[in-house]
């Protein structure tokens, strides 16, 4: 056996996977569910943010009417579905000790560090929220805009807390387990895990990607419809921006993801590569499923994923054969793991020619680019990101089966075996789709009053706003 592998801990712990607890499909549906949907959240409170403190420095600094407009209305929004991440994130902080009590039970005490770390920073991104909302107009121009900082550092600390979390059960460590029981722990070797710094700052950069050129693709969408104003331009130009930056960064904090990934986990690498055998030469697959242990359907490209993994075509890979039986993944779960990870490369390369061909067409005319083929390229990069963002965490959570804790704990011993978890997953779904559904109706209310120029009312909660008194340029 390649020790290399996890073995669980003993040999006498490693039971068959196909006899799977009666529970096991409901829980793994309804976290798929919540956490797909709240994860579509998290890019905005950790990055709309800082997009709207950057329309309001600029509002300050250059006595900009229109970037504090902008700042003003984003800053609505932005608390908007922080309430709407504040609800989903709660319901997911359930779920963990209601369908996985096998997993807090026995490693709580280390996996529920970061999230006590990740309940300070919630209640700091809270507080701060509501002194800039409140704010407007009520305290001094500059004193304002400080007061959202805390909002984006809370946000990034957060998200970050939820990260270490998460490459944790990748990377575990920190611990002394002892009789199965963790007797020590280590705070900061939990939180700061092997996988920590490279899956921080790849969901950062996914943040700042996914928020950008979402808010850019609405100003993109008024832009076709022939709103060519600089209240719009600018709306435009600051997310699509940032988003344009972000994205070549991200390229590369993935390609050297994957090279860790090939050597800390190589049974997910197998699962990303579809690699039914341990070989060298190994080419890379685009597309294609696993099939009775063969990878069918596929497109090769010799010797590439060798020479992505290791800088040469003779780098030898740990293919699907060299995992233990009985940890070994089945072929349906190889093939998402396969096929998200290529949806996750083919969006991402696509954001990327967009930002290449955003950054030329600004070099060349050193304006905004109108051009209706290019709008219209941004109006459905917001989606595209989205996508890209979920494929992305379909790789990581699949990719991790059947563990829940690598080398710890699979998955079958942390769900729960008593009850029926059905009508609770449909009272999950029912909670989910009222607070999206509401948010759509008041983000479009807004919007409408938006459009009419009436910007009373429309903060969700609070004293009704009035127009910022901040110095600004006179037209």
């Amino acid at each position: 056996m390649d020790p290399s592998y996890p073995t669980y801990s003993a040999v006498s712990q490693m039971l068959a996977i196909a006899s799977e607890p009666s529970q096991m499909l409901p829980a793994r549906e309804q976290m798929a569910f919540t956490l797909g949907f709240h994860i579509i959240l998290v890019p905005f409170g950790v990055a709309f943010t800082f997009l709207m403190l950057v329309a309001n420095f600029r509002g300050l600094r250059r006595n900009d009417r229109q970037a504090m407009l902008l700042a003003q209305r984003w800053s609505k929004v932005a608390a908007v579905l922080f309430a709407v991440g504040a609800v989903t994130g709660t319901v997911l902080s359930f779920e963990l000790g209601i369908l996985w009590p096998g997993l807090m039970g026995k490693y709580g005490s280390a996996f529920g560090f970061p999230f006590a770390i990740e309940g300070l920073f919630f209640f700091l991104e809270a507080i701060f929220m509501a002194v800039y909302i409140y704010g407007w107009n009520r305290l001094s121009p500059w004193a304002h805009f400080w007061t959202g900082i805390p909002v984006t550092l809370a946000s990034v600390g957060g998200a970050g807390a939820v990260i270490a979390a998460n490459g944790w059960m990748n990377q575990p460590g920190g611990i002394v387990v002892h009789g199965g029981r963790v007797v020590d722990v280590s705070p900061a070797k939990v939180f700061f895990n092997g996988a920590f710094w490279l899956e921080f700052l790849h969901m950062l950069l996914a943040a700042y990607i996914v928020a950008g050129f979402t808010v850019a693709g609405v100003y993109a969408a008024g832009m076709l419809k022939g709103r060519r104003d600089r209240y719009h331009r600018l709306g435009f130009l600051i997310p699509l921006t940032v988003a344009s930056i972000a994205m070549p960064l991200q390229f590369i904090v993935g390609d050297t993801i994957a090279r860790q990934v090939f050597d800390k986990e190589p049974a997910k690498f197998a699962a990303i590569e579809i690699l039914p055998k341990t070989g060298d030469h190994v080419p890379e697959t685009l597309g294609g499923v696993l099939i009775d242990g063969k990878a069918r359907y596929g497109i090769q490209l010799p010797d590439i994923a060798s020479v992505l993994a290791g800088f040469t075509p003779s780098t030898r890979i740990k293919g699907i054969d060299a995992i233990p039986s009985a940890v070994r993944p089945a072929d349906a779960v190889v093939s998402v793991v396969h096929l998200a990870f290529d949806v996750m490369v083919g969006t991402a390369s696509a954001l990327l020619l967009l930002a290449v061909w955003f950054g030329l067409l600004w070099w060349r005319r050193r304006d905004i680019p109108t051009g209706r083929w290019f709008l219209r390229a941004c109006a459905v990069a917001g989606l595209v990101s989205i996508v890209s963002l979920e494929s992305g965490w379909v790789t990581t959570e699949v990719g991790r089966q059947p563990w829940t804790v690598v080398g710890l704990l699979l998955t079958r011993d942390a769900v729960t075996t008593t009850g029926n978890l059905w009508p609770f997953f449909g009272a999950a779904v029912a909670i989910y789709l009222a607070v999206g559904v509401t948010a759509v109706l008041v983000l479009r209310s807004m919007h409408r009053r938006w459009a009419k120029g009436d910007d009373a009312d429309d903060v969700p909660y609070g004293p009704e706003p009035t127009p910022p008194n901040q110095p600004v340029a006179r037209s």
